[in-house]
């Protein structure tokens, strides 16, 4: 029989973007899926369906997957659990994955719907837009219990087991405040999952700085408990308030952990090698510099100074090191070169450009495409207000139409 295995569903796109004061570009936003398909992520939660100025986005997005670009990766928008988001997901994208959220917990029924709906009220919403999905042809959906973490254990089991009755194939369990800890989760984790026997998604924030802690620790409980678990993280923990739990942190936990390492299985796809050029990539695209001690990707990771330390590292790594920094894909090109920079801006003209671009070792058929490429490069320079990375260049030159989507946002 085989082993039940961690996934990687990751939110940088859908709750990563809500950081307050910052955000992504579109352009940016499909970087990121780009960099999360290459690293072998299982699904991206790329956006909101139901919010017009993403519809192109995703559309273009879903493009791309058709093309090949963005497979194996899925991509699942965010909606609410009400009918009238199925409805205008479905009729605004072609999004064939879907997560339904609403708040279960006492404290969200009296300070959020102020009274306004019940218990049964919630449970009746969530199954009614569960069943509106499977008839409008979504292929697979989640249920979020949001603030689960402050939902008493009797009806967030039937909560959850209604979502299962009504064809979910995850329940997403919310620690919406960063509330839980490792010990509370795993014993709430696996009774939820012990009763309803449906996998487990675990969506935790870092108010107590026990995001990445949490989703291991709830992770172990659903498996520990017969079922499949679903991390959700975000690329340098980005998120609201203080952030969700960091990817590669997580995926370095379940790999490394003295507790998991050889026990608990990581989806196969997932590549570590990925994690320096995502991580310098997402940091870039917010504009939020990798603090110096980040695990793993922070400038201090495999700093030594102590005299020991030193000492020892120079003896053998292993010493001070738990793992190599080889096994990150440390040591790529800065994103933005130093010394003299011919950059693609807006303002650009063909001769730099073609500059720019031959250094990337692509090549334009003839004077029209390269004016044509040069016009998107303006425009995306424009979309993002930034230099454009090596990545974002070859994306455009190779995806032109997808791209000119991507960056179209009609009011």
């Amino acid at each position: 029989m085989a082993k039940n295995k961690v996934y990687i569903i990751d939110v940088t796109n859908r709750d990563g973007v809500q950081t307050a004061k910052l955000g992504l570009a579109k352009l940016e936003k499909t970087m990121i899926n780009i960099y999360l398909n290459e690293m072998g992520i299982y699904q991206s939660e790329f956006g909101f369906p139901v919010t017009r100025h993403e519809n192109n986005y995703l559309n273009a997005n879903l493009e791309l997957a058709k093309m090949g670009l963005l497979k194996p990766i899925i991509l699942s928008g965010w909606i609410r659990a009400i009918e009238e988001d199925v409805d205008e997901a479905t009729r605004l994208t072609r999004v064939k994955h879907l997560n339904l959220s609403i708040s279960t917990s006492e404290q969200m029924l009296r300070g959020k719907f102020e009274g306004r709906k019940t218990r049964e009220d919630i449970i009746r919403m969530m199954t009614d837009a569960c069943d509106r999905a499977r008839e409008k042809g979504i292929e697979t959906f989640g249920v979020n219990a949001e603030d689960a973490s402050r939902t008493d254990n009797e009806f967030l089991i039937r909560f959850s087991q209604a979502a299962k009755d009504h064809g979910a194939c995850r329940i997403r369990y919310c620690d919406t405040l960063g509330y839980d800890d490792p010990f509370t989760i795993y014993e709430r984790v696996k009774l939820l999952a012990q009763e309803v026997k449906l996998p487990v998604e675990l969506h935790c924030h870092n108010d107590l700085g026990l995001a990445v802690a949490c989703s291991v620790a709830g992770a172990k409980a659903a498996i520990d408990a017969g079922v499949d678990a679903y991390i959700n993280t975000t690329v340098n923990g980005m998120g609201e308030r203080c952030g969700n739990a960091d990817l590669v942190s997580v995926i370095l936990a379940i790999k490394k952990a003295k507790g998991f390492e050889n026990r608990y299985v990581l989806d196969e796809r997932v590549k570590l090698s990925c994690a320096w050029k995502i991580a310098k990539y997402a940091s870039y695209a917010f504009g939020v510099p990798i603090p110096i001690n980040q695990p793993a990707v922070g400038s201090n990771a495999f700093a030594h100074e102590s005299g020991i330390h030193a000492d020892g590292a120079l003896k053998d790594r292993r010493n001070y090191e738990l793992y190599d920094f080889e096994e990150l894909g440390r040591g790529e090109p800065e994103i933005i070169e130093t010394g003299r920079q011919i950059t693609a801006g807006e303002y650009s003209g063909i001769k730099g450009f073609r500059n720019v671009y031959g250094k990337l070792e692509i090549e334009f058929k003839n004077d029209e495409e390269a004016r044509e490429i040069l016009e998107l490069a303006r425009y995306a320079n424009v979309h993002t207000q930034k230099p454009l990375t090596d990545g974002e260049l070859r994306f455009i030159a190779q995806y032109p139409e997808q791209a000119r989507k991507i960056m179209t946002v009609t009011p």
